[in-house]
C-alpha cells in the first residue's frame, strides 16, 4: 500500500499498486496529452514561425532575384542597346560598301557600256569599210572585167577573119611562150604544116621527159565567131575533123579553143569534156589554154610512174613466163623421158616375164628330165645279167663263159 496526499485537499488516502498504476498511468496520459498539446502548440507556432520566415526569407530572395533580374535585365537592354547600335553601324557600314560597290559597278558598267557602243559602233564601221572596200574591189574589177569585154567586143568588131584567128592563136602561143623556160623546158607548140593527109590542125603540142620520151602530146584547133568561114556554127561542128586530125598526126589529145556560142554557160563555165562523143576531146575558152596542159601533163607524168611500174611488173612477168615456160618445157621434156623409160622398162617387165615363163617352162622340162633319169638309173641299177640272159640261153652262154674265164685268171 502506498500513501498518496491530494495536492489540492491535503488529505492522505491510500491506494494498492494496482490502483497507483493506475493513477500513474492517468497521470502519465493526461501529462501525455497536455505535453502533446503544447507540443502541438509549440510545434504550431514555430510553425507559423518558421512560415513567416520562410515567408520573409523567401521574399528577400524573391526581391534579391528580382533585383537580380532586373539588373541583368538592365544589363542585357544595355548590350542589346550596344548590339543594335553595332548593328546599325555594321549595317549602314555594309550598305555603305554596298552602295558603294554598287556605284562603282554601276561606274564601270556604264563605262563598258560606253565600251560596248564605241566597239560596236567601230565594228559596224569597220565592217562598213570593210563591204566599202569590197565594194570597191569589185567595182573595180567589175570594171576592169568590163573593159576587157568590152576590148574584146572592139577588137572582135575592128579586126578582119584573119586578124581575128591569127589574134586567138597568137594569145596561145604568146600564153606558152611565156612558161616554156619554167614550166615547159622539154615541150614544144608549133603550127601543123604537114597537110599530106589532106588537112591540118593549127597546133600541136608535145612534151618529152628527161630521157626523150614523149609524154603528151595534144592537137590544137582555134576557133573565133568572128572567122566568116565558122560564121553561125557551133563547137560541135568541128569535133570530128579535129578528131581525125588528132589521129592522123597521132596525138594523144585533142582541144578546141573557142570563142564560138559565148552565151553558152556550158562552155563559159570551164573545161568541157567531150570524150563521150570523141576519144579524149576537150573544148575549152582561152583563158583555160594553160591549165588544160597543165592538167594533162601532170596527168601524163603520172601515167609515165604508173607505166614503168607496168613495163616492170611486165619484165617480172615476162620472167615468170619464161620461168613458167622453161618449166613447161622441162615438164613435156620429163613426161616424154618418163613416158619412154615408162614404156621401154614395161618392155623389160614384159620381156623379164617372158624370160621367167621360159625359164620355168626349161625348169618344169629339166625337172621332167631329171624324173626320167632317176628312173632309168633306178632301172638301171635294177638291171641284172640274170635279168639280161632270161629268156636268152646265147648270151647267157657267153655271160658264163666270161664268168669262167674271169675265175680262171684268179
Amino acid at each position: 500500500m502506498n500513501d498518496i496526499k491530494c495536492p489540492s485537499c491535503g488529505k492522505v488516502f491510500k491506494i494498492d499498486e494496482s490502483g497507483f498504476a493506475e493513477i500513474v498511468k492517468q497521470i502519465r496520459d493526461h501529462e501525455f496529452t497536455k505535453e502533446l498539446h503544447k507540443q502541438e502548440k509549440l510545434f504550431e507556432t514555430d510553425k507559423e514561425k518558421s512560415v513567416q520566415l520562410a515567408l520573409a526569407d523567401a521574399d528577400k530572395i524573391r526581391l534579391t532575384e528580382m533585383a537580380e533580374k532586373d539588373s541583368e535585365i538592365a544589363a542585357l537592354n544595355q548590350k542589346i542597346a550596344a548590339a543594335r547600335t553595332e548593328t546599325k553601324l555594321a549595317v549602314s557600314e555594309a550598305v555603305s560598301a554596298v552602295e558603294k560597290q554598287r556605284d562603282t559597278l554601276a561606274s564601270e558598267l556604264k563605262i563598258k557600256e560606253t565600251e560596248k557602243q564605241l566597239l560596236e559602233s567601230n565594228l559596224k564601221e569597220t565592217y562598213a569599210n570593210a563591204i566599202k572596200a569590197k565594194d570597191e574591189i569589185y567595182a573595180k574589177e567589175l570594171k576592169i572585167k568590163d573593159e576587157q569585154i568590152a576590148q574584146y567586143k572592139d577588137m572582135k568588131a575592128r579586126l578582119s577573119t584573119k586578124m581575128v584567128g591569127e589574134s586567138l592563136e597568137q594569145h596561145c602561143e604568146i600564153a606558152f611562150n611565156k612558161l616554156r623556160a619554167t614550166g615547159f623546158q622539154n615541150a614544144y607548140f608549133e603550127k601543123d604544116n604537114d597537110a599530106k593527109t589532106g588537112s591540118k590542125g593549127d597546133y600541136i603540142y608535145r612534151d618529152f621527159d628527161e630521157n626523150g620520151i614523149e609524154m603528151l602530146s595534144i592537137m590544137f584547133e582555134m576557133k573565133n565567131e568572128q572567122d566568116g568561114t565558122v560564121k553561125g556554127k557551133k563547137n560541135e561542128d568541128f569535133l570530128k575533123e579535129l578528131d581525125k586530125d588528132r589521129n592522123e598526126k597521132k596525138c594523144e589529145y585533142a582541144v578546141l579553143v573557142s570563142l564560138l556560142e559565148p552565151d553558152n554557160e556550158l562552155y563559159n563555165e570551164g573545161i568541157v569534156d567531150k570524150s563521150h562523143r570523141y576519144d579524149k576531146m576537150y573544148v575549152i575558152r582561152p583563158q583555160f589554154f594553160i591549165p588544160i596542159i597543165t592538167f594533162l601533163r601532170n596527168a601524163a607524168m603520172k601515167a609515165m610512174v604508173y607505166k614503168a611500174e607496168l613495163a616492170l611488173i611486165k619484165n617480172q612477168n615476162i620472167d615468170i613466163a619464161n620461168f613458167e615456160e622453161n618449166i613447161n618445157t622441162f615438164k613435156e621434156g620429163f613426161a616424154k623421158n618418163f613416158d619412154l623409160a615408162s614404156r621401154k622398162f614395161q618392155t623389160a617387165i614384159k620381156e623379164i616375164d617372158a624370160a621367167i615363163d621360159s625359164l620355168e617352162k626349161t625348169k618344169k622340162e629339166l625337172l621332167s628330165s631329171e624324173n626320167n633319169l632317176r628312173l632309168a638309173n633306178n632301172k638301171a641299177e635294177d638291171l641284172t645279167v640274170k635279168r639280161l640272159t632270161r629268156g636268152n640261153p646265147t648270151m647267157a652262154a657267153k655271160f658264163a663263159a666270161l664268168k669262167k674265164t674271169g675265175e680262171a685268171e684268179e
